[in-house]
């Protein structure tokens, strides 16, 4: 078994399945686009194991503890690295995590975003060390988010080929 997929299950989580979106919503995009080495990820909610979308749902600081927001970004990085896992077969290829945007559905006030996406980027830390995980990030408060996911995760990464 690939040494990443190990240490997920061995933390006790999961990749989930691809996303189940409920009818009303189109998907007109790729959730993982590789061009080169290069892996760019469109934006992630947390999921449950069968690809569906995982709350609580709704504002960060009203509906949603921050501490649930950071959980909710772990799960959408999790969501995240199961379409890298998908566009390119295994997650030890992965050479550099260049960047992360992070997007919180945030209620009016609430400024601690980047408290929040530090969800992502620690657990990035833990399963790919700190020469790997190292990357950019932004870590935005936005007023709306696909289905009221309180975080939504973007990426973009380099694998070996």
């Amino acid at each position: 078994m690939a040494v990443i997929e190990e240490r997920i299950r061995s933390m006790g989580l999961y990749l989930p399945d691809p996303a189940k979106v409920p009818a009303n919503v189109v998907i007109d995009f790729a959730w993982a686009r590789v061009f080169d080495n290069r892996v760019y990820v469109s934006g992630h909610g947390p999921q449950a194991p069968d690809g569906s979308i995982v709350g609580p749902l709704g504002l960060v600081g009203a509906d949603v503890t921050p501490e649930q927001a950071t959980d909710a970004a772990r799960l959408a990085t999790l969501s995240v690295l199961a379409s890298v896992k998908r566009a390119i077969g295994d997650l030890d290829r992965i050479t550099a995590w260049l960047r992360i945007d992070g997007f919180v559905l945030t209620a009016p006030g609430f400024d601690r975003t980047t408290n929040v996406i530090n969800g992502c980027s620690r657990l990035l830390w833990d399963l790919f060390g700190p020469g790997i995980a190292s990357h950019a990030r932004t870590a935005m408060g936005v007023a709306a988010t696909p289905l009221r996911c309180p975080v939504v995760i973007a990426a973009e990464l380099a694998f070996k080929p």
